[in-house]
């Protein structure tokens, strides 16, 4: 280091961002995707009212709806915000896919990105 750094020099993987909590985050992401794609593509394939099955089920799948739609919601408040607070483009995709995939796929996605900027 010389008398002008003032920081030390990073390893280049986290001088790149992927630190241990990005790979955790990144890890979260594939499980949210494929542990709900696995139930997705099993409605699918047998015609079911997807929708329907949300609110029809009973209180108990009722609740557990309305406490995850409220958490998607206010993740996706959190995305947007956050995204445009720290200059990331295209925050926005994120909740889109997560429309489109899984929000349990996009929002551990979205941490591992925004990590990667923060590091």
């Amino acid at each position: 280091m010389s008398r002008t750094d003032t920081k030390p020099a990073a390893s280049s993987s986290a001088a790149a961002g992927w630190t241990t909590l990005t790979f955790v985050y990144l890890a979260l992401a594939i499980v949210g995707l494929i542990g709900t794609w696995t139930w997705n593509i099993q409605a699918i394939m047998q015609a079911s009212d997807f929708i329907g099955d949300w609110t029809m089920s009973g209180p108990a799948v009722s609740s557990l709806t309305m406490d995850l739609l409220v958490a998607a919601i206010a993740g996706s408040i959190f995305i947007l915000v956050e995204a445009r607070r720290l200059g990331m483009r295209a925050g926005w995709a994120y909740v889109v896919l997560g429309l489109v995939t899984a929000f349990a796929f996009t929002f551990p996605l979205f941490l591992a990105m925004r990590q990667r900027r923060l590091v």
